[in-house]
């Protein structure tokens, strides 16, 4: 029993010890250093500066501290607290966090939580503590530390400091505020953007009011208190307030009394009436009983904070406040007149229905005010807009109103505004005239502080600008800059050698006609296809011109076997651009690829669907494993392209319900280089009469012409020689005009096919031939040895002109297959095999007429005068054909020489009427597809056929 009770009498100790232990000292279980003691339990509030934040901030102890009644809307994941030396520019923006623990992103509303200081920080480090956003450089809200000589007891809504001030206060003097005062006792919602704030100082005889709206700049607030007698018609001898912010944002608050529903004028007996400020009533300043204290407008909602008397001197202007009873007041919002020469107030217009009144009692404690007021438009700068042609004069000038606080003292002025947000259309040259000093080089970024992001360790683009951009008045810098598709939503502009000295540039799509180089119709003119080409790839964009749920693009003569682009906007408002492989007509056969786009947007204005995208020319793949590395743009080829649209499609579980509605009915030829676009039809006429020119002249006259000048030199006279000299120059003036027909066809001659080089070498040795003729050595004289350069020019033309036949043919060769690529004509093949077999007869007909040639020679050597093609002098003298004959022989054959008459063999009959044939089927093959009709379709051909 005696060791059970020394148990529990040891283990009841050990546990007060542990008690003790833990409650002790509150700051051993985060071993919290004491530092300086006498900041502990400090209060303040923030002053203001972004994201309408506001609250009260609380030292609990050295490690930590609270923050009450805290509103802020929401500011992105970045949003750190902050801790600096000092609350100017330099300090802050060289400061740093403070805490682990990071504001999210959601908005604070009326929150109250404890935040703990990192383990490496501690109050001696700190003299101000702001909310920051690291990746703008951007001060929220802050507050400066200050030792307290006296451990105030804490207080979660301290008062302002009383300032000396009389009972019946009438203005001239005011309750002294510290900092820019935000935060009241009360809150009252008088509508959806205007709110009524208050605190009441009975013992000081003074209410202080705060309004604020969301409302545009230049506009008023107003509130006040009714006649108390009365029972309607509420603003009819109300004594009210109205206040708001000058368009050069510098606050104000006059003392209104209301006499009439009109703007303030005065009547015949010279008497004001109306909406008019107490001071036009009776011209003393002491009947103006509201006195400003502080404003501002930030994030688009307008503050003023102002105080009046409870009890007021002037009785004929002004209602005393019941502090015992609820009492009528009067709001409204509208449009105010700015000061001029006549009148030297800012005087209401109107109010349109935005008005009301309320019953207050001043003495109840309110809190209806959940969260910051939240403006739909939070720009308030300066707007400039760039123009075409008009330079954008960038100057230097004093920081007044700077959108993203702190800043340096001089910021950029672009044509006179300070830090205006700039607006600029993709496509549109932008031109800057730079005037701000040889110290300020100006550039546009994708960095939104600037000064250099490189010394802060922070990557950025630069889009235009750098350290040449620089320029005087009297000799300023030219600056010219495109921004291309690609440019994002948002940049900026800045110094490069002083952060935070530019502001935001908003980059807006302006016709895709000015962001992309090239454009044409694409087939039944349903779908514009636009495109500019870089070095390694091509920015693409489509845009129906009728409604559709998507849109689609596809590559290749049918949608079948092509890779198509697909753009909609998904149920979440998000555009999508999705890659498939289409194998065959049903779903199953879509397949998605894994292709590489960027800059992928997609958007859906009133149904008419706008995709773009840029892709590689030639995708990053290694292998070909992968279809999509099969989808090669090559710019110096014809891209075929069709469209499809449909009611609405889906990246998932496509089915039967996303199948297209309507499509192309064939494919447009688009050429990338050339930026023109035709339609992938039939053999055109010109580029048909241009294959039969050629045929005609590579295919019959110029080889005639060389067959004569072979084989025909045994008539009489110079019969040959006519023959060759008519069919070359008919061939010739032929491959001329027929060249002319197809470069006006297609635009212009492009060597990026071989069969245009075949065609070109061709030309070139063909009119070679002329020259080499009007150059030919003379011959020599009857019975002497033939001249070495008669010899070597015969070599050198016979064989140059047959090498040009044999190139001739090889380019209507090449020139068939590149119509078969072009157009997949059906008649190709015919083509190709009719040229095929004329060139197998050419070469049997020439087979068989130097087999013939060969006996005749072999004939007269022995001594038979029977020969073929006629006897003459002339056979016997080509110099190009071997012989044996000796030179008496020689003699009597030419002696016996006496016939003139040709003799052709039944073979060469049949070769004649052969060609025919051959000619027929070449003309059939051309005309069986021919056109009924060509018309034209904007800039793209078409025609129909039977």
């Amino acid at each position: 029993m005696g060791n059970a009770r020394s148990l529990l009498i040891i283990s009841l100790g050990f546990l007060i010890y542990l008690f003790e232990f833990s409650v002790s000292d509150p700051d051993s279980s985060h071993n919290c250093p004491k530092t300086n003691t006498s900041l502990l339990h400090f209060t303040s509030q923030f002053v203001m500066s972004q994201h309408q934040l506001r609250g009260y901030f609380s030292i609990i102890d050295d490690c930590s501290f609270k923050v009450s009644k805290f509103d802020m809307l929401s500011g992105g994941s970045d949003v750190y607290w902050w801790g600096a030396v000092g609350d100017n520019y330099e300090n802050l923006t060289s400061g740093f966090v403070i805490s682990d623990e990071k504001l999210n992103t959601t908005t604070y509303k009326n929150d109250s939580f404890n935040v703990t200081l990192m383990s490496n920080v501690t109050w001696d480090d700190i003299k101000v503590v702001s909310v920051w956003k690291k990746s703008m450089a951007s001060d929220f809200g802050h507050l400066m530390l200050k030792e307290m000589t006296e451990s105030p007891s804490p207080s979660p809504s301290p008062a302002p400091a009383p300032a000396p001030s009389t009972i019946n206060f009438t203005g001239s003097s005011v309750v002294e505020i510290d900092g820019e005062p935000t935060m009241f006792d009360n809150c009252k919602v008088l509508s959806d953007t205007y709110r009524l704030r208050w605190t009441l100082r009975e013992d000081d005889n003074v209410i202080d009011i705060g309004l604020e709206g969301a409302i545009d700049i230049g506009n008023y607030m107003a509130f006040g208190w009714a006649d108390p007698s009365k029972k309607k018609d509420y603003m009819l001898d109300a004594d009210v307030a109205v206040t708001g912010i000058t368009k050069e944002g510098m606050p104000f608050v006059d003392d209104y009394h209301i006499t009439k529903y009109s703007a303030c004028m005065k009547n015949k007996n010279g008497r004001a009436e109306g909406v008019c400020p107490d001071i036009m009533y009776h011209n003393d300043e002491k009947v103006n009983n509201t006195i400003l204290v502080y404003g501002h407008r930030k994030d688009g909602v307008s503050f003023i904070r102002y105080q009046r008397p409870i009890k007021s001197i002037d009785k004929n202007y002004d209602w005393d406040v019941d502090l015992e009873k609820n009492m009528t007041c009067i709001w409204a919002l509208g449009s105010i007149r700015p000061p001029d020469s006549i009148q030297p107030l800012y005087l209401p217009e109107n109010h349109g229905k935005t008005y009301g009144h309320v019953d207050v009692n001043i003495s109840e404690s309110v809190n209806e005010c959940s969260g910051p007021l939240d403006a739909k438009n939070k720009q308030d700068q300066d707007l400039v807009i760039a123009e075409k042609n008009e330079p954008l004069v960038v100057t230097l000038g004093p920081a007044l109103h700077y959108p993203n606080p702190p800043n340096p003292s001089k910021v950029l002025y672009i044509n006179k505004k300070q830090s205006p947000l700039l607006r600029i259309e993709r496509g549109v040259l932008v031109k800057f005239s730079i005037q701000a000093g040889h110290n300020v080089a100006f550039y546009i970024t994708s960095d939104p502080i600037g000064g250099n992001a490189m010394s802060r360790n922070v990557s950025e683009m630069v889009y235009a600008g750098g350290q040449m951009a620089h320029g005087v008045q009297s000799n300023p810098k030219e600056l010219e800059w495109s921004p291309d598709r690609n440019i994002p939503n948002e940049i900026y502009y800045q110094s490069l050698y002083t952060p935070k000295m530019g502001w935001k540039i908003e980059v807006v799509d302006g016709g895709l006609s000015d962001m992309y180089n090239n454009s044409v119709f694409l087939d039944d003119q349903q779908v514009t296809f636009y495109w500019t080409l870089s070095k390694k790839s091509i920015s693409i964009a489509a845009r129906s011109e009728k409604k559709t749920g998507y849109l689609a693009i596809a590559f290749g003569e049918k949608m079948k076997n092509s890779f198509a682009y697909v753009g909609w906007v998904d149920g979440n408002g998000t555009g999508r651009v999705n890659t498939y492989w289409i194998d065959g007509n049903n779903v199953q056969s879509i397949h998605p690829t894994n292709e590489n786009l960027t800059y992928v947007r997609c958007k859906n204005e009133q149904g008419i669907i706008t995709l773009e995208f840029t892709r590689p020319l030639k995708p990053e793949c290694v292998g070909d494993k992968n279809i999509e590395c099969k989808n090669i743009v090559e710019p110096t080829s014809l891209l075929k392209v069709m469209w499809a649209m449909g009611s609405k499609w889906s990246a998932d579980n496509l089915t039967a319900s996303n199948m297209h509605s309507s499509t192309s009915s064939k494919a447009v030829r688009v050429s990338l280089l050339r930026g023109s676009a035709e339609a992938d039809e039939d053999l055109k006429p010109v580029l048909a009469v241009h294959g039969f020119m050629m045929f005609l002249a590579w295919g019959m006259f110029l080889p005639g012409g060389v067959l004569a000048a072979r084989y025909m030199k045994n008539f009489n006279g110079d019969f040959w020689f006519k023959i060759h000299v008519y069919s070359q120059c008919s061939g010739l003036t032929i491959t001329f005009l027929g060249i002319l027909f197809a470069a006006a066809e297609v635009r212009g001659l492009h060597l990026n096919s071989l069969h245009v080089k075949f065609g070109i070498l061709t030309l070139i040795l063909g009119f070679l031939q002329p020259i080499n003729a009007y150059f030919r050595p003379k011959e020599a004289p009857d019975g002497e040895q033939p001249l070495r350069q008669r010899v070597v020019w015969e070599y050198m033309h016979g064989y140059a002109g047959k090498l040009a036949v044999c190139i001739g043919v090889i380019s209507i060769y090449t020139g068939l297959n590149h119509l078969g690529d072009r157009y997949n004509a059906e008649n190709v093949k015919g083509l190709t095999c009719a040229l095929v077999i004329w060139i197998l007869v050419g070469v049997v007909s020439v087979l068989y007429l130097e087999y013939v040639r060969g006996r005749s020679l072999r004939e007269r050597s022995g001594g038979r005068g029977n020969f073929v093609l006629g006897d003459g002098e002339d056979e016997e003298t080509d110099l190009l054909s071997p012989s044996t004959i000796d030179e008496g022989n020689m003699e009597r054959i030419m002696g016996s020489s006496v016939r003139k008459e040709i003799q052709l063999e039944p073979l060469v009959w049949f070769w004649m009427l052969l060609r025919l044939v051959c000619i027929c089927a070449v003309a059939g093959q051309f005309s069986s597809k021919s056109p009924e009709h060509f018309h034209y379709k904007g800039k793209i051909h078409s025609w129909s056929r039977n």
